[in-house]
């Protein structure tokens, strides 16, 4: 994940979605949406395509009319010939659309890795990127006969943060059993979660970036996201909040190290977190934040299996809680977790024998 000293500029996140062909990918785009636009209205979407051929975007997407620019590249796999036109393709729908985040969605043929390569030299180049994470989509259902014979396949499961296993409802269990069998085969620890018929939850495959923190405090619901929906979720999410009755109170950012660097990206998926520092925190890349004009600043930090970032938040509120945090952990991980956190080992106050402090830990979902 990029990550170093931030431009003015926000970031645009970047979100690679990769897949053989047929997984799902587009379906779960699409599903993406009105998530995003329920909890920030404002918040704009670019999607670049890849697709191998001449075909023009799906059409399902492309009258959905839900992004805020489409960039396609077609003829060629976007990790071989069309790796050079990824850069001038997120220049294009940078100075075009203005987007807060953009969605590379890849050909099925695709090797996640070399795109990473490239979208993290970009990043580095011009300060303007960071990728957010990588997103495997695959199809339960074939996965058998594309693991037997597609080498990519394989490469897409191992290459990638999350595996998204899709269209397994109309598996019986012994045929469900053997997919995990196959998928076993594979021998990675990547984190896998089932979608609800091409539904996931937007906390899971997006991180945290500037323009949805924002909205998080604006909302007044804290660590508390509204989860109400209808549709099943194998995520669990713990919410975190520490205040103090000092207003320049900061929080311990050692501490809060060493959650970052020791949680299992197995059982923690995401850590989005906004809260008030007096020194500038450090991304694992060993980046410092910008420092605030003011000494004590508000940061956001954004943990996604295993790396993370931190960006500098201009607005400051005194009577804000110290900390916000959301932790979203794998299934029947979130109690173990808890009460790591309710210990005070990883998250207090820089000086906590200067103010009174509380902190609040519950599970929200």
């Amino acid at each position: 994940m990029s990550a170093g000293t931030p431009p003015a500029k926000d970031q645009i996140a970047i979100t690679i979605i990769t897949g053989f062909a047929g997984s799902g990918k587009t379906t779960l785009i699409l599903n993406l949406m009105p998530q995003l636009r329920q909890e920030n209205p404002g918040y704009k979407i670019a999607l670049i395509k890849n697709e191998i051929g001449d075909l023009n975007i799906d059409t399902q997407l492309a009258a959905a009319a839900e992004m805020t620019g489409t960039q396609e590249l077609l003829g060629d796999c976007i990790c071989c010939t069309n790796v050079g036109q990824i850069e001038s393709a997120l220049e294009t729908l940078d100075k075009e659309c203005n987007p807060d985040r953009i969605i590379i969605e890849t050909s099925g043929s695709a090797e996640p890795l070399k795109l990473v390569l490239e979208v993290n030299r970009i990043s580095k180049a011009t300060g303007r990127y960071a990728l957010d994470g990588v997103v495997s989509v695959i199809d339960a259902e074939n996965w058998g006969g594309y693991a037997n014979t597609s080498y990519t396949a394989k490469l897409q499961a191992k290459q990638t943060d999350l595996i998204v296993i899709n269209k397994w409802e109309s598996l019986d269990e012994r045929a469900f059993d053997l997919f995990l069998d196959k998928l076993g085969d594979l021998d990675v620890d990547t984190p896998q979660t089932k979608s609800d018929k091409g539904w996931i939850s937007k906390e899971l495959l997006f991180g945290f970036d500037p323009k949805m923190a924002r909205a998080w405090i604006e909302d007044d619901k804290g660590g508390s996201h509204d989860h109400s929906h209808n549709h099943k979720s194998e995520v669990e999410c713990i919410s975190v909040t520490l205040s103090s009755s000092k207003e320049d109170a900061g929080v311990d950012l050692q501490k809060l190290d060493q959650l970052l660097k020791s949680a299992p990206k197995d059982e923690v998926y995401r850590i989005k977190t906004i809260l008030y520092s007096n020194t500038p925190p450090q991304s694992n890349n060993d980046a410092d934040a910008t420092r605030s004009k003011n000494g004590r600043g508000r940061y956001i930090l954004n943990w996604s299996f295993g790396r993370w970032s931190w960006s500098t938040d201009q607005i400051s509120n005194g009577t804000a809680p110290v900390l916000r945090m959301s932790i979203f952990t794998a299934q029947y991980e979130s109690n173990k977790w808890m009460k790591r956190i309710e210990s005070g080992a990883f998250v207090a106050l820089s000086e906590p024998g200067s103010s009174e402090s509380n902190l609040e830990v519950k599970r929200v979902q």
